[in-house]
């Protein structure tokens, strides 16, 4: 069921508005067991999406209470969400200047800059700000975590608007100065490193993302958590399941497999001209799984390369563990990341992998390459050349599922209770 949460009305789309008030079945606190608000921007896919409902069902299975507050409780994992999580759709306020100004009103104008330079609004989460405001006013979770820069942002905002009383944990996925660098965010640190000092917990995704944080940030190293994502292995079955492409029939030639979306941080072009050179000395094909908006760009560059019929980028698949289990190696090739969950999926799949080196992660994951080739960014020659030694010499199945189990969500749990639910001091 979605809950829809509007802070005005006169200013949004007319919807069904659910009164959080205070009362015994929604105060903050029932019994021993918390009420958590997990905020992200919607349920597109993605890994963050995935690792977010990885731990909301976690959290209920313990008895835990979950809303999943999103801007738009739309995208293809809307129909993963567990039973017992809530759904919040909070709706859309023009009066979001306004209640920036008050929160942080040195931030406002270089937010309006970039809303000037860019042909379309870069940050369309902001007109959410009220409405998230609104339900911690009303909802008074023990605590609200986020994941995602802007996200973020709101977070911290919409908690100290609203006098939250309980804990604002936020938890960086991706290498925020490379992630600023690339979008061009530069006059929004200031913003982002007064934001984020206000948070009463931060989480880093790897130990490269946390040092990012701080040298950046200015926020002292030991302040920040470093804690893996939350991976299920239990999901591991569907790789069992029959894959749906026809490529990867046993009898077919071995299959270069990429995921992600489409957008300029996986830099999937890099891997398409890897590709193209390994085509040229042996027989293989690539899948790249995954939608966005560079999709055209991608398929006009496969048509440049004459590499059209041995390409397919179907889409988004509901089940990428049976693609993983069958595929001959997995292909990262981002710009940036922060702990990309699609190389521990890989591994937990027994496929091998290979990776950009990128700032960061995957230099963790593969514990320096120990458990697969790691490459410059951009780089496609040697791109090209850690796929060709690793279809001709892939490791053990068995070392790369081993090498997972340390980022599975049983390793971590505790870990994760411990940062959101502390004991009182």
């Amino acid at each position: 069921m979605v809950q829809h949460y509007t802070p005005d009305p006169a200013w949004t789309t007319a919807v069904p508005v659910i009164d959080f008030r205070h009362s015994e079945e929604d105060g903050r606190q029932v019994g021993h067991h918390a009420k958590l608000a997990l905020h992200i921007p919607d349920l597109q896919a993605g890994g963050v999406q995935r690792i977010t409902l990885n731990l909301a069902a976690a959290l209920t299975a313990q008895g835990h209470r979950v809303d999943l507050v999103l801007c738009r409780a739309a995208g293809p994992f809307l129909e993963a969400v567990p039973e017992a999580v809530t759904v919040v759709e909070l709706h859309r306020s023009l009066l979001f200047p306004a209640y920036l100004l008050a929160v942080a009103p040195r931030s406002l104008i270089p937010l309006l800059r970039l809303y000037v330079r860019w042909p379309r609004p870069p940050f369309p989460n902001l007109f959410y700000l009220p409405a998230l405001v609104r339900y911690l006013q009303f909802a008074r979770p023990d605590t609200l975590l986020s994941a995602m820069t802007m996200p973020n942002l709101l977070a911290t905002w919409a908690a100290r608007l609203a006098g939250m009383p309980g804990r604002v944990v936020i938890s960086q996925h991706s290498h925020l100065s490379t992630e600023v660098q690339h979008l061009g965010w530069g006059t929004l640190m200031p913003t982002i490193r007064w934001a984020y000092s206000q948070a009463d917990e931060r989480i880093a995704v790897s130990n490269g993302v946390a040092d990012d944080l701080s040298r950046h940030l200015r926020i002292p190293r030991p302040e920040i958590v470093t804690l893996p994502p939350a991976f299920r292995t239990d999901l591991l079955g569907q790789a069992e399941t029959t894959a749906a492409h026809p490529w990867l029939r046993p009898e077919a030639p071995p299959v270069i497999l990429g995921a992600g979306r489409l957008t300029q941080q996986k830099d999937f072009p890099t891997l398409l001209r890897a590709f193209a050179c390994v085509r040229q000395q042996r027989r293989v094909r690539l899948i790249i799984l995954g939608e966005g908006p560079l999709r055209a760009d991608l398929e006009a560059l496969v048509r440049t390369l004459g590499i059209a019929a041995d390409v397919a980028l179907p889409g988004f698949v509901d089940n990428p563990f049976a693609y993983m289990a069958r595929a001959a190696v997995f292909a990262l090739s981002s710009a940036w990341e922060g702990l990309p969950g699609v190389l521990v999926e890989s591994l937990a799949a027994g496929c091998p992998v290979v990776s950009t080196d990128c700032p960061s992660g995957p230099a963790e994951i593969l514990a320096g390459g120990t458990y697969g080739r790691l490459v410059p960014v951009g780089d496609s020659p040697a791109l090209a050349a850690a796929l060709n030694a690793t279809l001709d010499a892939p490791p053990p199945r068995d070392l790369l599922q081993r090498r997972a189990q340390a980022f599975s969500l049983d390793r971590v749990m505790d870990r994760y209770l411990d940062v959101l639910f502390p004991e009182p001091a």
